[in-house]
């Protein structure tokens, strides 16, 4: 639900399932359930018929695709299109759907490929697509091709996975089916791929997106010096001030912080209703809503603050977590 390039993450995820022909979704949700209801409830998705399911107890995976059977239409052999929620993608669902359908797979996955393979799960496939194997996490892995988190199930696969338990679809409902005999499909595409479950992954993935608009997204009704300079695929949100002299480069600004003059905002995050004192630097910083940071301060690498905190003028530089 954080926003991305100046709305909330999911909707950019919802826009592509919409392209593809997708008109029913299900949120299938655990912690903070209860945000991803009422956004559900307020119509998410426009033309999309959004519903909303919540895990009392964490399922894993495969046991939360499977705790949503009884929200899913169709017949047993109609496809079924699950996104992880983390992900942000520019691959083609609607190619990915022919190639399912095309070679009457139980799963079609999609594959991308990175250069360095090691940090990942790797999907080996043959010259037809067919996966051979999922292999972990390996010092020399066999392929450069990766799970990047988008399936097509065959609506009968669902229904087949254990209810009631934690099931990982990774680890037992993929390796299940690959011993059954079962025709498991990989769909590689090249495309833009970020996997946006880190801070700075975060902020990697809104300076990505308003690159593609231009030098920096700004909210309308944001308050920008003429002096400050605001570059390098910033999002800055709605209500923000910016000061005289201030830098901000590809970082996110979230709605009504405000950044003091002559401060300097790199690759970070700022949370909504921040205050950012004169003379302030953030270098790879994460400032939490409502926190106050005063004058001519240094955080850098990764630093965090927590909301609501309030740092003095001159109190940290190079610290850890406050």
């Amino acid at each position: 639900m954080l926003p991305v390039a100046g709305r909330p993450f999911i909707e950019h995820q919802l826009d592509r399932l919409r392209v593809a022909g997708v008109a029913h979704v299900i949120l299938a949700t655990s912690f903070r359930g209860d945000v991803f209801a009422a956004y559900a409830g307020q119509g998410a998705g426009g033309e999309l018929d959004v519903d909303c399911v919540t895990e009392v107890e964490p399922l894993g995976t495969g046991g939360g695709i499977r705790n949503v059977v009884e929200q899913l239409r169709g017949g047993p052999d109609d496809p079924v299109v699950v996104l992880n929620g983390d992900v942000l993608s520019d691959h083609d669902i609607s190619k990915q759907l022919a190639e399912h359908q095309r070679v009457d797979a139980a799963v079609t996955l999609h594959l991308t490929v990175v250069d360095d393979a090691r940090a990942f799960g790797c999907v080996p496939t043959a010259p037809d697509g067919r996966v051979e194997a999922f292999v972990e996490k390996s010092p020399e892995p066999p392929t450069n091709q990766i799970n990047a988190g988008c399936y097509v199930f065959r609506r009968s696969v669902i229904d087949a996975i254990p209810s009631g338990r934690p099931v990982s679809v990774e680890r037992e409902t993929f390796p299940g089916l690959l011993a059954d005999g079962a025709r498991l499909q990989g769909y590689v595409e090249r495309s833009y791929w970020l996997d946006i479950g880190t801070p700075a992954a975060y902020v990697a993935a809104n300076r990505d997106l308003a690159l593609r608009t231009g030098p920096a997204m700004i909210a309308a009704d944001a308050r920008v010096v003429p002096d400050a300079t605001i570059t390098g695929g910033s999002v800055i949100g709605a209500g923000v001030t910016v000061a005289s002299g201030a830098v901000i480069n590809g970082s996110v600004v979230l709605d009504g912080a405000s950044i003091g003059e002559g401060a300097r905002v790199t690759s970070s995050a700022v949370g909504r209703f921040v205050r950012i004192g004169p003379d302030t630097v953030l270098h790879g910083a994460v400032i939490g809503d409502g926190a106050r940071i005063g004058a001519r301060n240094e955080l850098r690498e990764g630093l965090r603050v927590w909301p609501d905190v309030q740092l003095p003028d001159a109190a940290v530089r190079f610290s850890t977590d406050v």
